[in-house]
């Protein structure tokens, strides 16, 4: 059985994209390996978040992760900061990590051009905390967007290096887990690109009803096709990408041979868009809404995660430390 770990940054409101692109397949990993889903709240400092909203996402991302359906007695979930023994291999990797390539990593120079006031150490050591996630369950598989192939790439490295350093092969070299069969890339609303919260294009999996029917009614599109059977131009694939993944056959099918005749009318496709991501939305949404407000099962939640991200990383750190030299007299 495979040890996977993932995480998510503490960011708040899982949207389709995240859904379709990750969860969907997460909660079938877990009936067949040894997963780890954790919320990334101390990579979140990157951005300075205020005390509440740090706390109000953590709680946000934990209730929507339970409602797609992250089963807490098959899968470790956990809170990122509630397993200090992460800090400590952090630290640890660190002094083996060098200051030139974490210049050069894109994640580093993407944001530092984006906000230059704000070019703090933790976006720089952003790949040695990654690792840190990722070494301290010794994990063999890693999900991973295309953003973040570069930071795994960095975690091999670093593993790599701490094996030959210390002459043992401590930590495995995890691979990437790519998903196939039914992955599908989840377009924004903008025409263009992946959905993404930071695009500004996205619709939340929690989303209110209103906000969703505005968004998709302001969603690009064209003045409609001028000849039989002609490609969609990308804007309108888009917009038949979202309907193939939460609309019927029969519902696809009727708007996509008004569009191959020239007959249709993106207003009436949008509603009716609009209203199958609501009612694909319901169930999560439902659940999302009874878990948010049920400070006993989160406490019980975070408190088994933490208990066994704990242990698995105690394991892991006691390991490091002999072989780095720590010793109690």
């Amino acid at each position: 059985m495979n040890t996977v770990v993932s995480g998510i940054r503490s960011t708040g409101n899982l949207h389709l994209g995240n859904y379709f692109g990750a969860i969907k397949n997460f909660v079938q990993m877990q009936n067949d390996n040894n997963c780890f889903f954790f919320i990334a709240d101390w990579h979140s400092l990157t951005t300075h978040p205020t005390p509440a909203d740090l706390h109000n996402n953590v709680r946000q991302v934990l209730a929507e992760y339970l409602a797609c359906g992250i089963d807490p007695e098959k899968a470790c979930i956990y809170v990122q900061s509630d397993v200090p023994e992460i800090t400590e291999l952090y630290l640890l990797m660190n002094m083996n990590a060098y200051l030139g390539e974490l210049e050069r990593t894109t994640s580093f120079k993407d944001k530092a051009r984006k906000q230059p006031e704000n070019v703090n150490a933790g976006l720089l050591t952003y790949p040695v905390l990654m690792a840190a996630d990722i070494l301290i369950h010794k994990a063999q598989r890693v999900p991973v967007g295309k953003d973040q192939e570069q930071n795994l790439e960095m975690a091999r490295k670093f593993a790599r290096r701490f094996n030959n350093i210390y002459g043992e092969e401590t930590f495995p070299i995890p691979q990437p887990f790519s998903f196939t069969g039914d992955f599908v890339k989840i377009p924004g609303l903008d025409g263009s690109g992946k959905m993404g919260k930071s695009e500004g294009n996205a619709i939340g999996l929690v989303e209110d009803p209103k906000d969703i029917r505005k968004k998709v009614m302001k969603a690009v599109s064209d003045s409609g096709p001028t000849e039989m059977n002609q490609t969609k131009p990308e804007a309108i694939e888009n917009l038949f990408t979202l309907m193939n993944v939460v609309s019927t056959k029969d519902t696809y099918d009727f708007f996509n041979d008004k569009y191959n005749n020239c007959e249709i009318r993106y207003g009436d496709l949008k509603k009716q868009l609009a209203e199958d991501i609501i009612n694909f939305n319901a169930p999560i949404r439902e659940k999302f809404l009874n878990i948010y407000q049920d400070d006993e099962y989160l406490r019980k939640v975070t408190r088994m995660g933490a208990e066994k991200a704990r242990e698995s990383a105690a394991k892991t750190l006691e390991e490091v430390r002999r072989l780095i030299g720590f010793r109690k007299f």
